[in-house]
């Protein structure tokens, strides 16, 4: 039978040495915590907080992640279009991700504040009303992504091919221009 573990603070430990039991963890946080190659595939996490941890390369099959935040957190090289996408929501502050993707997911409202997204996949995806503040993207694939009402005002090295992604109503600051023109090799002064 999984687990049920409810309000707890698991700090400073080893998810690569020790394995984080299977089941449903709800408004629990997550501290200084390493999840080096772990597996927590099947793990359902409600309402949580990871905080200075390291997810590189962590398998995610089948994991819910419900409302979780993630902040200053490490995650190289992860495949989040491998989790189950029931009620699937973020937020990101102050983490690095890089080779991450989260191909054909709808991550509608969600918010990156101050992140490194280097080279991650957006392909597909749906980010509807989402918020990139201050952010790097890059080497981020934006192909044939909903982008509609997103805000890229503040972040930088973004390039979005207009064509080929749907961007209506979304923002972009005259800095950013760029990052939306760069394929047809104009130059903005």
């Amino acid at each position: 039978m999984d687990e049920f573990i409810e309000s707890e603070v698991f700090e400073n430990i080893d998810y690569s040495k020790v394995k984080l039991e299977t089941g449903e963890y709800d408004d629990c946080s997550f501290k200084n915590c390493l999840f080096l190659n772990a597996d927590i595939s099947g793990i359902t996490f409600i309402n949580c907080e990871f905080v200075n941890c390291n997810f590189s390369n962590t398998y995610f099959k089948k994991t819910s992640f419900r409302e979780v935040v993630f902040k200053n957190c490490k995650l190289l090289g992860l495949q989040f279009n491998d989790c189950n996408p029931f009620l699937l929501s973020f937020y990101f502050e102050e983490c690095h991700l890089n080779i991450v993707s989260f191909y054909k997911l709808k991550l509608k409202n969600t918010k990156f504040i101050k992140c490194k997204l280097q080279e991650v996949d957006f392909s597909e995806t749906d980010l509807t009303n989402s918020t990139f503040n201050n952010c790097d993207l890059v080497g981020s694939i934006f192909t044939n992504t909903i982008l509609e009402k997103v805000d890229f005002r503040t972040s930088y090295n973004y390039s979005i091919d207009p064509e080929m992604n749907r961007i209506k109503k979304a923002k972009f600051s005259l800095e950013g221009l760029t990052g939306l023109l760069g394929k047809y090799q104009i130059e903005v002064e």
